[in-house]
């Protein structure tokens, strides 16, 4: 059975910035440092001050891995079909609308073709401003159908997380997108693809247990919220404080759950020389 359809037409501004008019002035939550919008932007969304790392949206983030932020999405027109008729406070039909009508995007993934230090890689981004980039049957059908393509072309792929976890909205349907892409995952890895896994903030539910922690190489970006639980359901349910910095990227590296923590200026040249060693420098193959 098909819990999502096809969309005709292009996606609407898929190679645009999105217009901000929100001011040209933005102050750091971290720091409380009043930044000027354009530097913030040209510092790749990263606080001048104290380096906390902004939230960016996932054209922004194939811009910035991407070579020239040039790029070919595919996989744009599947919508979800609201399986379940869900209606909580809203109905997930007006909830989809609006999403798709603030970001221009038909779900919660971008799929993009380009190179990266001129190699070709396919990269999966996450879009947390669509319903808390939650993984439905869309999103699982798009990033399954990117691991596909991984596995026939043997291009390396990157999935970048940013996600509150499964979209409870589609119930069980979300909960299976978790097996569906780990058994793609398992065929990309018995084809010997390389498969990077970014985790950003926030990467929790049903991401994090699946494929989010599941790369040959799991990276995260510094102070990223990574979890399956909430740290405040967790304290509620145990009824202890937890440890200063739980659940953020330093603290999961430290306790073996992360390979590395890459700040942002960083992360482009740092997954380049990895997917060198993982599969030989540009026009050699590791096979």
């Amino acid at each position: 059975m098909t819990w999502f359809k096809r969309q005709s037409g292009e996606l609407a501004n898929s190679g645009e910035k999105k217009v901000r008019t929100e001011g040209l002035w933005v102050k750091c939550e971290s720091c409380r440092q009043i930044i000027w919008k354009k530097d913030l932007e040209e510092n790749l969304n990263v606080c001048p001050k104290c380096d906390k790392h902004f939230r960016v949206d996932a054209r922004t983030r194939l811009a910035q891995l991407l070579d020239d932020g040039q790029y070919e999405l595919f996989d744009t027109d599947l919508v979800s079909t609201d399986p379940l008729k869900f209606v909580d406070l809203k109905a997930y039909a007006s909830r989809l609308k609006q999403a798709q009508k603030d970001t221009g995007l038909n779900d919660a993934v971008l799929n993009a073709r380009g190179k990266l230090n001129g190699r070709p890689v396919i990269v999966s981004a996450m879009e947390y401003a669509f319903i808390g980039g939650s993984m439905g049957a869309v999103v699982g059908e798009t990033i399954t159908r990117a691991i596909e393509q991984a596995v026939e072309s043997k291009t390396p792929i990157l999935i970048v997380s940013a996600s509150g976890g499964a979209r409870m909205m589609e119930g069980v349907i979300s909960l299976m997108q978790l097996a569906k892409i780990s058994a793609a995952l398992a065929r990309l890895d018995e084809a010997k693809v390389p498969y990077i896994s970014i985790l950003t903030d926030p990467t929790t539910g049903g991401v994090t247990a699946s494929f989010a922690m599941l790369g040959d190489l799991n990276i995260a970006e510094p102070g990223a919220l990574i979890g399956f639980a909430g740290p405040r359901v967790i304290e509620q349910t145990i009824r202890q404080k937890l440890p200063q910095g739980f659940q953020r990227s330093e603290f999961l590296l430290e306790h073996g759950m992360l390979d590395a923590v890459v700040p942002r200026k960083q992360l482009k040249p740092y997954v380049a020389r990895a997917l060198d060693f993982m599969a030989g420098p540009v026009g050699t193959s590791a096979n």
